[in-house]
């Protein structure tokens, strides 16, 4: 029994060293630069392989050595800060901030850039006001630049009186930096909230970047959605004030939304189960229409086909007053 008991012990701690590897090599690829990247990569494997040798030799002293250095790694890591204070891309350069005064939300920063390419637009930023009792209901945008597996989410509140209000949660990037998935998750890119006008950042992806937009219209009451849009305005403003790391994982464009909703979802009596799809986001429809968050009457096939926005998107001017009326022409309404 005893014998059992330490091979069971020593494949734990062998997984364990594993991942710490995989964690830590990848933590010094992505954060340092150039040669030395891969080298301290290489090395922190090379100290892990010898931590597993130990392990399974008996030889204490190789896997309290690799302890050591990855306490010492975490360390460093920690140390790693978020900050407002970059040099940003342009169409991140300002982050949104909202002020409510009684039933009127004022939102400062609200993005209305005209986009002609990625590289060619014209730069607006403007202040709106909102009133909440206008509020008549949310939708979501997905949108697929690589297969049908991830998508890109957009929450859009609709009001009666004016044009939608569209959130996005997007990674903050400086001038000259890319984007990569893996180095999400090594604290390489600060989180940044998008307020925007439809014409700016539904035509940026349809219009400048080609991409294959779907439209769905939620079933939330005018009631729900105003408690979201509270649920966004609060967090809109912490990261205003504190700024946040973006994760590829745990802090990205449906998880921060999942999160917002579980806040309000037990004041809807909502039931809002974890599921794959919800990191998989472009199955997020299914999702949605599992918890009834969408039409359950039509079969999903047909939501979808009806949901595609982007032709319609880029057959219209983006100075066209009535584009967000007109992409959801056709779009079924969140309730029968």
């Amino acid at each position: 029994m005893r014998r059992l008991f330490l091979i069971v012990l020593k494949l734990v701690l062998t997984l364990v060293i594993l991942g710490a590897a995989l964690w830590g090599a990848g933590f010094l690829y992505f954060r340092l630069s150039g040669a030395t990247a891969g080298i301290a990569a290489i090395g922190f494997g090379i100290a892990a392989l010898a931590g597993l040798v130990g392990i399974w030799t008996s030889e204490a002293r190789l896997p309290l050595g690799f302890a050591a250095l990855f306490i010492g790694l975490l360390s460093w890591w920690s140390s790693f800060l978020p900050s407002h204070q970059r040099d940003w891309i342009p169409e991140l350069a300002r982050l949104p901030s909202i002020a409510r005064e009684g039933e009127v939300l004022t939102v400062s920063n609200v993005r209305n850039f005209r986009w002609r390419s990625e590289q060619d637009y014209d730069q607006r930023w403007e202040t709106r006001r909102y009133d909440l009792a206008a509020i008549s209901g949310a939708d979501i945008f997905l949108s697929y630049w690589s297969g049908e597996a991830i998508a890109h989410l957009l929450v859009s509140f609709t009001f009666s009186d004016q044009p939608p209000l569209t959130f996005s949660v997007e990674i903050r990037r400086e001038k000259g930096e890319e984007y990569s998935a893996i180095a999400g998750f090594f604290r390489s890119y600060e989180m940044a909230y998008v307020a925007a006008d439809e014409r700016d950042i539904v035509g940026l992806r349809t219009n400048a970047r080609k991409e294959d937009a779907r439209l769905f219209r939620l079933s939330a009451s005018p009631a729900q959605a105003r408690d979201l849009l509270l649920a966004y305005a609060k967090d809109v403003n912490d990261l205003a004030a504190r700024p946040r790391w973006y994760n590829t994982l745990t802090t990205n464009c449906t998880t921060v939304v999942y999160h917002l909703v579980g806040t309000v979802a037990p004041e809807w009596k909502f039931s809002l189960p974890l599921d794959p799809r919800v990191l998989l986001s472009g199955y997020l429809p299914g999702y949605l229409q599992r918890i009834g968050a969408i039409r359950q009457d039509v079969p999903l096939d047909e939501l979808v086909r009806l949901a595609r926005i982007g032709d319609k998107a880029r057959a219209l001017s983006l100075d066209d007053p009535d584009f967000s009326a007109k992409i959801r022409e056709g779009v079924p309404t969140g309730r029968p």
